[in-house]
């Protein structure tokens, strides 16, 4: 039958039934509203008077805005549509007696309204899923496009493409080449069945060929659809494997087997789709549910699909783009950390162990559920920045004069040496001296009184000896940093008001006033002028970072290693600046530079300080005096950030 005529139960259409037949109109009487439904067929309801109160005008609407038609048949006495319908409703009005030829041609005229309605319906559904369709892969496109991690790229697009086409199940594949051989292979990469959450799988490969649908479709660019992959033409060059079908007790029916291409139309992966489902929610536990549930691919999902496909190939193009440059720039930094470390080696690893400590902190930091910093959390991004700051905290250093930079004693070797020569030289004058004395009284006096002579002699000449030796003593003692600012210095600035003979008989002091100036260096190793060219460092690793084009992820960079010298109190360098405006990446990295710097291995101007030692020191020294962040120290501490040194 063409055409479909409901009517309420009672009335009876028997002197219609000839003509209707002759029509191909199939009759059917209905009850409730309930079943005012309309048909894929052009769909007309003939509404009697009596059956007006069954079928309010609520469903009379619904009924005609799904495409259906209503002719209404007026009660006896009413010559025109009652106020009660509304003629908007209505395709036509007969009033009573109703004649057969002026029903039927009613009811055609409703059959051509219910058709335009069915079309505009029809038309309008149409419209609306592709828009649906249109908005859906423009947000699977956006979701796409944001995502960075390659992992969770490929489970969100077998997993978008599996609802868009109400698919149970899908797995992905992506073309990798032998960097040895140069031979390309598909690699089996991620699998979902929703029926059977219990599956596993197994990364591996297969031959880049015709042989299996995946090679096939990456080899011919073609995308393949099976309405059933159990019964393939025989003249095909493909075949299914059915052995996770017999593990798991499944039928893998309908298949949609897609190329992901990228810009350049390579191929680069294929996303295989497995049983479109009419319910996405039905599962398949059986063969049963298997023929009642799965349909075959439409040539509008293949279209979809297609289209899927496509902005996943390049967005899983750019995120390997992505992570090659991620890899290029760990490498730069490494290289980058290698260069300052070789500049000065007594240094090694201080950059690693840094950037381990204030990551450390700040996952701490992130998981704190109590104090000032309980609010604060660091997404992956933010934490790959600050490693990176610290990892690169010290590059300035590269702009730092070599000898400075690796400067370990107050004095330089040379000066050192030269100090150890006039010693040398004034030890020969002493020895000199004496035998000159003693020749002098045995050619005056000979040897009467030369035993007693000798002895009153050989005693200055020790005590000179003795002082000179002390001399050099002290300045080797005086030549040795100290970690805090402590000691005394009279000892040897009585010495350097001492002087010798030089060769030309001048007097010379046994010390010079820069001599002195640097070895009465209270704290370290390094006077005043040498200080603000290592602390330089900073300004330099600012400018250095400052002219790499970071991306918005990591634009931070500069900022957080440019304050790594700054104290909470202003006295830091190089700005001076306190507070918060010391980033709190900052703050954390300085932290763990200072214990790094305490703890560090021996270095020829320093001892390394146990860890209880260096927690004291940063106490005393820093916290106490309101310089580092309490309470960052205080997750440094209670979260033994100090244990972990490396990321």
């Amino acid at each position: 039958m063409n055409y479909l005529l409901l009517h309420a139960n009672g009335w009876s259409p028997d002197s219609l039934v000839p003509a209707l037949e002759a029509a191909r109109v199939e009759t059917r009487s209905i009850h409730t509203a309930r079943e005012l439904i309309p048909n894929e067929r052009p769909t007309v309801f003939l509404l009697d008077s009596d059956s007006r109160s069954a079928f309010p005008l609520d469903a009379l609407r619904a009924f005609v805005d799904a495409g259906g038609a209503v002719v209404a048949i007026g009660a006896r006495g009413e010559g025109d549509v009652p106020e009660t319908l509304p003629p908007e409703l209505l395709s036509g009005f007969l009033a009573e007696p109703v004649g057969v030829r002026q029903l039927l041609v009613a009811i055609r005229a409703g059959y051509r309204e219910a058709a335009a309605r069915a079309e505009t319906a029809r038309a309008r559904a149409e419209a609306a899923l592709r828009s649906r369709e249109i908005g859906e892969l423009t947000r699977i496109g956006v979701a796409l496009g944001t995502e960075r991690d390659l992992k969770t790229l490929l489970n969100l697009i077998l997993a978008q493409s599996r609802q868009i086409t109400q698919s149970d199940a899908g797995s992905l594949y992506l073309v990798e080449t032998n960097e040895t051989t140069g031979i390309k292979r598909l690699r089996f990469t991620l699998a979902e069945t929703f029926s059977k959450p219990e599956a596993t799988f197994v990364e591996f490969t297969i031959p880049l060929d015709r042989t299996s649908l995946a090679g096939y479709t990456a080899t011919t660019g073609d995308p393949l659809v099976i309405d059933d992959a159990y019964f393939l033409p025989p003249d095909v060059e493909y075949s299914i494997k059915r052995s996770f079908d017999e593990r798991y007790g499944y039928r893998s029916k309908s298949m949609l087997v897609i190329p992901m291409k990228d810009h350049k139309e390579n191929v680069i992966g294929v996303l295989q789709l497995i049983n479109r489902k009419r319910d996405f929610e039905a599962v398949l536990n059986d063969a049963a549910d298997v023929e009642r549930q799965v349909v075959p691919y439409s040539k509008r999902t293949v279209e979809l699909v297609t289209a899927l496909a496509g902005q996943a190939a390049v967005a899983i193009e750019n995120s390997q783009l992505y992570e090659q440059i991620e890899t290029m720039f760990a490498g730069f930094v490494d290289a980058a950390v290698q260069a300052i470390e070789q500049r000065d080696p007594t240094t090694f690893g201080h950059s690693g162990r840094v950037a381990g400590y204030t990551v450390n902190l700040a996952q701490v930091v992130d998981r704190a559920d109590d104090g000032l910093y309980r609010d604060v959390s660091f997404s992956s991004e933010q934490i790959r920045e600050i490693r990176y700051a610290a990892l690169l905290h010290d590059f300035g250093k590269v702009g730092v004069r070599e000898k400075v930079l690796v400067k370990a004693k107050k004095l330089y070797p040379r000066d050192l040496e030269l100090i150890k020569q006039r010693h040398g030289f004034i030890r020969r004058t002493l020895e000199s001296e004496h035998w000159r004395r003693r020749t002098e009284y045995l050619e005056t006096k000979g040897r009467e009184g030369y035993e007693h002579a000798l002895a009153a002699l050989q005693s200055a000449h020790s005590e000179a000896v003795a002082q000179l030796d002390r001399f050099l003593q002290v300045v080797i003692e005086s030549n040795e940093p100290s970690l805090l600012a402590e000691g005394s210095f009279e000892e040897l600035k009585a010495i350097a008001n001492r002087t010798y003979e030089g060769l030309a008989g001048e007097s010379l002091p046994l010390l010079t006033e820069e001599e002195v100036r640097f070895l009465t260096i209270r704290k370290g190793s390094l006077d005043d002028q040498e200080r603000e060219q290592i602390e330089s460092h900073v300004t330099h690793t600012f400018k250095f970072l400052q002219e790499i084009p970071w991306t918005r992820e990591l634009q931070q960079i500069p900022i957080i290693a440019y304050g790594h010298h700054e104290k909470l109190d202003g006295s830091g360098y190089p700005r001076k600046i306190s507070g918060d405006a010391i980033p709190i990446q900052t703050r954390m990295m300085t932290i763990s530079d200072i214990y790094d710097a305490l703890t560090a291995q021996d270095r020829p101007y320093k001892r390394a300080v146990p860890p209880d030692r260096a927690l004291d020191i940063l106490t005393r020294e820093f916290i106490d005096r309101g310089q580092l962040d309490t309470e960052l120290f205080r997750l440094f501490v209670d979260g033994k950030v100090f244990e972990k040194p490396t990321a």
